[in-house]
């Protein structure tokens, strides 16, 4: 219980002493928004290294140099909260998340998700579904990477499972022709999830996986390529179990 009460008061204590940070980064990005970009993306890296700090985590990172220099769209299995500190904090390039709508209502946590060219998906709306996809196509082409868990939640089944990929978020790479990172992750839910709400010191492994461009997959891969990236992460997650 120490770490998590600990985690809670950094958190409580980032989001209300970084206010004016929010207003002073506003006022940069009228002046010099890619600046203003890199510093918040900087300052939550750094907030997300220290959270993980706080709970003990340590993470084998396998594949990284894979990840090209350019905009790209990640995409992961997704069982823990923590799934998205351990791969934001490793982005090297400006990245946004998409995350389901209900995270809109967190005030300062919002802020600063905006900040950091999140999206907010309305899962139960499609028209407004389609509008989120749309502006993260145009993040793309703008050189901002996209991080997806097309799970569409977190999955609560064992180690090993995962949930049918939605093919919706894969329209990001096909319509941009930017390449897809495959990213898997094992052991993140016994970091908390898996006893809430105590946070345990942990081992979690991360691969990032060679990347996949659309236009160079065969027409039936192409058109299946949510169900061909998910088997992917599912022999790369099955794969690392024993490294955990």
């Amino acid at each position: 219980m120490i770490r998590f009460i600990c985690i809670m008061i950094f958190l409580i204590l980032f989001l209300i002493l970084t206010i004016p940070v929010l207003i002073a980064e506003w006022i940069l990005h009228k002046f010099n928004p890619y600046a203003s970009d890199i510093s918040s993306l900087r300052i939550v890296q750094w907030a997300f290294k220290f959270i993980m700090k706080i709970a003990g985590v340590k993470a084998t990172v396998i594949g990284e140099e894979n990840v090209p220099d350019e905009p790209v769209l990640f995409i992961g299995n997704h069982r823990s909260y923590f799934d998205i500190l351990l791969t934001y904090s490793r982005c090297r390039r400006l990245t946004g998340y998409i995350a389901k709508k209900e995270m809109e209502r967190y005030l300062t946590l919002t802020s600063w998700m905006k900040r950091l060219h999140c999206l907010f998906l309305d899962r139960r709306n499609p028209k407004e579904g389609l509008k989120t996809i749309l502006q993260a196509i145009e993040d793309i082409k703008n050189g901002i990477s996209v991080c997806v868990f097309p799970e569409g939640t977190r999955n609560t089944g064992e180690e090993l499972s995962m949930l049918p990929f939605r093919d919706g978020a894969f329209k990001i790479a096909t319509k941009t022709g930017c390449a897809v990172i495959p990213v898997s992750m094992n052991n993140t839910a016994e970091i908390f999830e898996n006893h809430f709400p105590r946070v345990k010191k942990t081992h979690v492994v991360i691969e990032y996986g060679q990347p996949i461009y659309p236009d160079q997959l065969d027409k039936e891969t192409k058109r299946h390529i949510g169900g061909y990236v998910e088997n992917i992460i599912r022999e790369t997650i099955h794969r690392n179990a024993d490294l955990v």
